[in-house]
């Protein structure tokens, strides 16, 4: 099986679902750094359009996330967790004003785990 590319901590999965009964169908996009650094946008799914140089990373919470292909190219060899904290997200994402925030935290993959992933993406093909 192949290590997944992004995931979930438990409190990020909480807001996940909080953000779900407010806003109904969500997805998430992982920013470029411009304004706020790398952090994760959560937006209504109907909100933001997803582009041709857009890579779906992987699901957290059955919830879509997606990355810049430029972005992924950084990436790459990094796992993507996405956690909330207590304070004030972005005015972009939806859980600004909640008195959380979606937060990114990354670990590098194992050579095992680079390996399996290339070659999971050369099947893909």
């Amino acid at each position: 099986m192949l290590p997944p590319r992004v995931i979930a901590t438990d409190s990020a999965l909480d807001l996940i679902k909080d953000m779900q009964c407010a806003h109904g169908e969500i997805i998430f996009y992982q920013s470029g750094g411009c304004c706020d650094g790398s952090v994760p946008y959560c937006y209504q799914k109907d909100d933001f359009k997803i582009g041709e140089n857009d890579i779906l990373l992987g699901l957290i919470g059955g919830v879509k996330f997606y990355i810049h292909k430029a972005q992924f190219e950084y990436w790459k060899h990094t796992q993507l967790i996405i956690d909330a904290q207590t304070g004030n997200g972005s005015e972009f994402s939806l859980e600004y004003g909640s008195g959380k925030r979606f937060v990114l935290a990354s670990r590098i993959f194992s050579n095992d785990e680079i390996e399996r992933l290339e070659s999971g993406a050369k099947k893909a093909y």
